[in-house]
């Protein structure tokens, strides 16, 4: 059975708010992953691979590039393990 949509938000925003040391609350679906949430690119690289470890699924460099908001990730993940 796939994932949710809530079930994925929740999981993402807690890897977001452990990784980046952000308030829950900032961590919004438009919210942009580097501006408004502060991350470097090496956060942005182990925000990757906890997503790939948390959900079992493969970011490719290219797909990770596209991925500028928390709900553009939420996306990626919904889609990704529908796929599956």
């Amino acid at each position: 059975m796939a994932p949710t949509r809530s079930d994925v938000s929740e999981r993402v925003k807690a890897i977001l708010v452990e990784l980046l040391g952000v308030k829950a609350s900032e961590v919004k679906d438009d919210a942009e992953i580097e501006d408004d949430l502060g991350a470097d690119s090496l956060e942005v690289s182990q925000l990757a691979m906890l997503v790939e470890e948390e959900f079992e699924i493969y970011l490719t460099d290219d797909s990770a590039e596209k991925l500028v908001t928390v709900g553009d990730l939420i996306d990626f993940v919904l889609a990704s393990k529908t796929l599956k």
